[in-house]
């Protein structure tokens, strides 16, 4: 039998704001709907470690980053009724306020409050850290990388009343010294690298899907149906070719 293979959803904003970090939210429905279609199973980041031989041959995380208050608004409502259960990264030191971080929009997007966070925890919303001031890890000293990797998952822990184990490195920044540290403190931390997971992954360089690669809904249901291999290739590719002269927050 093939290995179990996890499409890692990658998602920033829902909304009509333009730019790679923007779904729109006729869009996000849509894809959402399709993934509802498929009946593939949309799993937890907690499922995917505690048995990664055992998942189902083809399953799904929904994650985003940087906790928007659109996700609140666009994303969840949308969710909520299809039963599917995300993961939301926060960078705590903007919780409340607008992005102010390196690669953000203009004008800048608002962030969700605690008070939003804490009601959608209980409603079954996922949260991990996205540390607490969004920086490059890999520029950072060591006592504050410890700052921001310890202070962001005690600060969410502390608000929503339960444990933080899961982690994404702003702008998918994380060398091997930053995955150590990271490792001491989470059970798994995802970036921006093209792909999927299988039973063989790092669980501390989890690849995603950016969800940006997949507005046309024709591309993303060929690829749920196991069918998007050759397409998804194509954007691998052309992704490395951008990377080789891009900076990572420069976009995706």
């Amino acid at each position: 039998m093939p290995e179990p293979v996890v499409d890692i959803l990658m998602y920033h904003s829902i909304s009509d704001r333009g730019g790679p970090t923007c779904i729109p939210p006729e869009v996000f429905a849509g894809q959402m709907r399709v993934l509802a279609e498929s009946g593939l199973p949309v799993i937890s980041l907690d499922d995917l470690i505690a048995s990664p031989d055992r998942l189902a041959p083809h399953s799904v995380v929904v994650t985003f980053d940087d906790g928007f208050q659109d996700f609140a608004d666009a994303a969840w409502p949308v969710m909520e009724p299809l039963g599917i259960r995300p993961i939301v990264y926060l960078p705590t030191g903007y919780i409340g306020r607008a992005e102010g971080w390196r690669g953000g929009t203009e004008p800048p997007r608002p962030l969700m409050g605690w008070g939003t966070i804490r009601a959608l925890a209980r409603e079954g919303v996922a949260f991990g850290s996205h540390t607490v001031t969004h920086p490059d890890l890999d520029a950072l000293p060591g006592d504050v990388l410890e700052a921001e990797l310890g202070r962001s998952q005690r600060e969410i822990a502390d608000q929503i009343d339960r444990p933080v184990h899961h982690f994404a490195p702003p702008y998918g920044i994380a060398g091997d010294p930053v995955r150590s540290r990271i490792a001491a403190y989470y059970r798994t931390s995802v970036g921006t690298r093209l792909g999927q997971a299988v039973a063989g992954s790092d669980f501390y360089d989890l690849p995603r899907l950016e969800m940006f690669y997949f507005t046309d809904l024709g591309h993303w249901h060929r690829h749920l149906a196991g069918r998007g291999a050759t397409y998804l290739a194509g954007r691998k590719a052309l992704r490395a070719v951008r990377g080789a002269v891009m900076k990572p927050w420069q976009g995706v």
